[in-house]
């Protein structure tokens, strides 16, 4: 069964071109917002999250879940160009 946000997604699919798909499997974080992501779970973990640390983290958690989606999406595409 498909989540809502993957099902709100798919029509993007439709916009995607190999160049397009294949930049979407190479999105990174950059060093500076992986140490803040890790400054958060660790704090996470521990139970210290302020609220606004942890508005933060949730903001960066739903956003990875919106990337993979996405990279799903564009695996699945380059897969069926390549069929």
């Amino acid at each position: 069964m498909l989540s809502y946000l993957d099902r709100l997604l798919d029509p993007l699919t439709d916009t995607l071109t190999p160049e397009s798909a294949s930049a979407l499997l190479e999105l990174r974080v950059d060093a500076e917002v992986q140490a803040r992501v890790d400054e958060l779970r660790e704090k996470a973990n521990e139970g210290t999250l302020t609220p606004v640390e942890d508005a933060e983290y949730k903001d960066f958690i739903e956003a990875v879940d919106l990337v993979s989606i996405m990279q799903a999406k564009a695996r699945r595409f380059l897969s069926r160009q390549a069929a």
